[in-house]
């Protein structure tokens, strides 16, 4: 029966080219000789072979707002290519793929061939699509003769066995599937991306990869539960990654912009299960060539090295008399031996991606040396070198972007090789006859010359000494003068500073400090209007002594740096005596705890999701963004501050401290409001990023019910599903009360999957289940016990916009909950305005103990 269909199909395509089909044709298996083309198909779909329950068919099809068409297999739901055959030789609408008993052959016009099948053992007697995706030949006893599956392009479906040699090459553009120029790679130790035969990532390196063993690689698959590098008896895992997401048909693909993904189609979407590299700045040309990228969380920021400049999309020398040596060919061998070849320094905070993927080309030589070898290579276009060892790596062939690593403990310097175009020099001079040339006059004149430079250069000497001398002279008398002032002194000199305010200026902008607009631990915020007509928050320090003082200096250093978006903009400061301003940008909309809690308009869903998002770009930039690291330690929603159009950022550094990346120490200053500290403090832990995390996370239980996570509320019982009925509406003076701790219940409701009852009932049903589990989860994950199972603030970012699969709370790690949560449900029955206010001392005494408590045991 499939002979006659194919048979009937056949000589409707030879004979009727211009018969008009209602629909697409389309079978199970197709046997020879049968010849196709796009043009045939009036509906476009060109789908003309489906496997045998329609999860994938066989097209010839044009990729969106491209004129290429290609042979393709396709997840029919999705509607996305798994394999493409023609990738490097596209297709016309005309153009044909003919199966005969020799194999598959795809030819244009002209009857050139573009693509084909090699030579098969035996004839062809069908051809299928099998339920995993795999594209097969087979003869009549059903033998496999050819399959898709052993010729993977960019993407791997589950099931499909990928032996070491084998690689993934990437696309040009998501338009043209041109083989680009990013390759994934399966050794037989690990995974590896690389650009131009140039590693870049190792899957062993990411933190979801687990090492179960030291064997060797020798095939890569991917199932339901998770991607595993299996040793060769196929029985043994060496490396594998865990899927926490739910089951779906999974795809890994590598990206045409350089990254690999595991995605899973789940509820007619894609749901991103794994990415690698994280980081955008790891990817090799992401700035192009040279471009320098500056790491913000999970975003890049493009630029230029310094003595370059962009020129034409490119980064080029900004002296024009310099130019980049191009591809090591005859031409450009010439172009090099007739240039003046020098080298451009890039600094101390650059670094190249590859230089961390293999070993020097040489060990124990200096700096010129290594030069020296980069200048004798014609395919060499920049150097490394590190000063501690003396190692030279030579960048080869192909430069591409260079990554700002803001790292001063960095010894390794990179050189960019430049040919400057000048004349060639005299030949006699080249010989060593230049002294024919000199005139005689010059002769006589040079030991008269050397007095004249020698008296010169003495004199010199003699009038440093004495301004010098004069300088400490007069510095001395300053300090002497201004010993009450040094301080201030002190904040004069430090590099970058902003904006000095006269004290009678900001008085002047806060008429005399009469608005007062937030009060915080170390000062009172005032609103302010400078001459200009720009609204500035001007806040007052209040504290006194040596800790108030630290506190400041360390908000003018350092924050007058910092340029984000979701962080407040430190404008300027002012300085008097003992009295410290600081001068901010200005928030109308006032603190999150005003506009969440208060009475006014309800914050609706997405505008929620936003708060939540900009204020873990904020601290994902404090984290991992700045030149260093910078803890906030007093996360809360009065710290978060909103714009008129609820642009989110994040104020109040006066209680950050500063770590260097590879630091994590214990602090003994850090105060915190209660609440939001986590469980570290109370212990010999250490201090790290991961207590703002904690905060975060609690913020975000508050961001979602739209109450304070440590809420006194009148009730009238819990019910046998400790669902909460009553409220503060109920309020009457006979009521009970009962202390409500919220990230409790929101655990005792993650363990229930009943995530719809955590969010705010102002919200009226305005919110779907699914969007409150994924807020709520991201918390949990948030105020793990354990510090380590916390996520980074830039992977909060990630599971936030979708980038990184949702984490799955470690209810062992928060179980601690519980024993808090025990605490504030007492529950006590009280009469009268005075049972009031012992109801809130009650609460007082049971909520999370006090900074200055902390203090002492630090």
């Amino acid at each position: 029966m499939g002979c006659l269909f194919s048979c009937f199909f056949f000589i409707c395509c030879v004979f009727l080219p211009s018969f008009a089909f209602s629909g697409p044709i389309s079978t199970h298996s197709i046997s020879p000789n049968f010849t196709v083309s796009n043009i045939q198909f009036i509906d476009y779909s060109g789908t003309f072979l489906l496997s045998p329950n329609g999860t994938f068919k066989a097209t010839i099809d044009a990729k969106p707002l491209s004129s290429y068409f290609y042979f393709s297999i396709v997840h029919t739901a999705s509607n996305t290519t798994i394999w493409s055959a023609n990738r490097n030789a596209p297709m016309s609408n005309s153009d044909k793929l003919s199966l005969t008993t020799n194999g598959l052959t795809i030819t244009n016009q002209a009857g050139k061939v573009l693509w084909s099948t090699p030579p098969l053992s035996s004839e062809v007697s069908a051809m299928q699509v099998l339920e995993t995706g795999n594209l097969m030949l087979v003869d009549a006893k059903n033998v496999t003769l050819w399959e898709s599956f052993d010729y993977p392009t960019d993407t791997i479906v589950m099931g499909q066995p990928i032996p070491v040699g084998k690689s993934l090459e990437s696309a040009v553009t998501g338009e043209d599937m041109s083989v680009g120029d990013y390759l994934l790679q399966l050794t037989d130790s690990d995974v590896v991306l690389q650009w131009n035969r140039m590693t870049y990532w190792k899957l062993s390196m990411d933190t979801k990869a687990y090492k179960n063993s030291n064997g060797a690689v020798s095939l890569m698959l991917m199932n339901g539960t998770g991607l595993y590098l299996l040793a060769s008896d196929e029985s043994k895992v060496v490396i594998q990654v865990a899927f926490t997401g739910p089951s779906g048909f999974r795809i890994g693909k590598l990206g045409f912009e350089g990254r690999f993904s595991i995605s899973s189609f789940v509820r007619n979407k894609w749901m991103l299960e794994f990415a690698g590299p994280v980081e955008k700045c790891d990817i090799p040309f992401i700035c192009g060539e040279i471009g320098l990228c500056t790491r913000i969380p999970l975003m890049a920021e493009c630029s230029c090295p310094t003595k370059f400049s962009s020129q034409t999309n490119r980064c080029m020398p900004v002296d024009s008399s310099l130019s980049l040596p191009s591809a090591c060919n005859a031409t450009s061998t010439g172009s090099q031996l007739n240039s003046s070849i020098s080298y451009l320094g890039l600094g101390q905070d650059m670094d190249y991606f590859f230089n961390d993927f293999r070993e020097p080309a040489k060990n124990d030589i200096n700096l010129s040396v290594c030069q020296d070898l980069c200048s004798q290579n014609c395919s060499c276009l920049a150097v490394f070198h590190r000063n501690s060892s003396g190692s030279c790596y030579l960048l080869e062939n192909q430069l591409g972007s260079l990554i700002s690593t803001a790292n001063s403990e960095n010894d390794r310097f990179g050189y960019i090789k430049v040919l400057g175009n000048f004349p060639p020099q005299n030949p006699i001079e080249q010989k060593g006859n230049r002294k024919h040339h000199f005139p005689i006059a010059g002769l006589v004149l040079l030991p008269s010359t050397g007095f004249l430079l020698l008296t010169a250069f003495v004199f010199l000497a003699v009038q440093w000494l004495w301004k010098n001398r004069l300088s400490k002279t007069r510095t001395a008398k300053l300090a002497r003068l201004n010993s009450s002032s040094s301080a201030e002194l002190q904040m004069i000199s430090i590099p970058g500073i902003p904006r000095r305010f006269d004290y009678e200026e900001l008085a002047a902008a806060t008429q005399n400090f009469k608005t007062q607009i937030g009060r915080g631990g170390f000062g009172t915020v005032y609103k302010g209007t400078l001459t200009d007509q720009t609204i500035v928050a001007v806040k007052k320090i209040t504290s006194s002594g040596v800790q108030g003082k630290k506190e400041f200096l360390t908000e003018i250093s350092i924050i007058g740096k910092i340029h984000h978006v979701n962080l407040v903009r430190l404008t300027g400061f002012c300085a008097r005596g003992r009295q410290r301003f600081l001068v901010l940008e200005y928030m109308n909309r006032g603190s999150l705890d005003s506009t969440l809690f208060g009475n006014g308009p309800v914050l609706q869903w997405q505008e929620r999701v936003d708060i939540a998002l900009g204020t873990a770009r904020g601290l994902a930039y404090l984290h991992g963004g700045c030149e260093h690291r910078i803890i906030h330690c007093d996360v809360k929603p009065e710290n978060i501050l909103l714009h008129g159009n609820l642009q989110v950022k994040i104020s109040d550094f006066g209680i950050s401290k500063l770590i260097s990346r590879e630091q994590s120490t214990i602090f003994t200053t850090m105060r915190g409001t209660r609440g939001y500290l986590a469980p570290e403090w109370l212990t010999s832990a250490a201090i790290s990023n991961k207590v703002d995390v904690y905060s975060y996370g609690m913020v975000l239980l508050e961001i979602v019910s739209g109450r304070n996570n440590c809420s006194l509320q009148t009730c009238g019982h819990i019910t046998e599903n400790n669902d909460i009925e009553g409220g503060l509406s109920s309020y009457s003076s006979s009521s009970e009360f009962r202390l409500y701790y919220f990230p409790l219940i929101a655990l005792e409701m993650h363990e229930r999957r009943r995530y719809l009852e955590l969010a705010d009932p102002r919200l009226e049903g305005g919110v779907a289940n699914e969007e409150v589990e994924k807020l709520v989860r991201i918390a949990l994950c948030c105020v793990h016990q354990d510090p380590a199972l916390r996520p980074t603030m830039a992977n909060v970012v990630g599971m936030l916009e979708g980038e990184l699969p949702l984490g799955e709370p470690r209810v062992e790690s928060l179980n601690f909950l519980r024993a808090y949560g025990q605490r504030f449900t007492e529950t006590a029955t009280m009469e009268g305005p005075s049972s009031n206010v012992a109801t809130i001392a009650t609460y007082n005494s049971l909520s999370y103990i006090s900074s200055q408590q902390i203090s002492g045991l630090r």
